[in-house]
């Protein structure tokens, strides 16, 4: 016998780190928008901020802090130059890693753009019953994210296990 799921939106947030995107030019940004909502989630917030770690974390903190929101999704800062720093900046807030996520997403980004992919310090994790996903600022980079990973384990109709029917038990004691 076959359970049919019925789909659950999730709140979502986006953020895009850059010191040089605006709203006119943040096309990683508005992909993942575009994305998540053509799959039947909310666009809970999106903003744009600069590669510094105190501002991601503060809008990260934020959003981890609002029970409404369930996902954020960041793009940006994820490389190894001086100014990226999203990983530095998220995973201190983390209570649980999600390291395969970065794994898996680089196996998938080295399909495409071959050893390139050793530059992505992808990661993902769980921050006061909200998930993360830190991927990279290109749109095709947020391209593979969602479509290869995020979306089918923020679908609850995902089996044999997703992401969504653990939201009740992210925060247990």
């Amino acid at each position: 016998m076959t359970e049919e799921r019925q789909f659950i939106p999730l709140n979502i947030a986006v953020l895009t780190v850059s010191d040089t995107r605006t709203e006119a030019t943040d096309t990683s940004g508005k992909t993942l928008q575009d994305r998540l909502t053509s799959a039947g989630h909310r666009a809970a917030e999106k903003c744009i901020v600069a590669d510094d770690i105190y501002a991601i974390r503060a809008v990260v903190s934020r959003w981890i802090a609002d029970s409404r929101v369930q996902a954020v999704i960041t793009t940006g800062g994820t490389g190894v130059t001086g100014r990226d720093g999203t990983p530095e900046a998220v995973e201190v807030l983390l209570d649980k890693r999600i390291d395969v996520f970065g794994e898996i997403f680089r196996a998938l980004s080295y399909e495409e753009i071959n050893t390139s992919t050793i530059q992505s310090r992808a990661l993902a994790g769980v921050a006061n019953g909200t998930f993360i996903f830190c991927v990279p600022g290109s749109s095709g980079a947020c391209r593979t994210a969602w479509d290869k990973l995020i979306l089918h384990q923020l679908d609850y109709r995902t089996r044999p296990c997703n992401l969504v029917e653990l939201l009740p038990r992210l925060t247990e004691t």
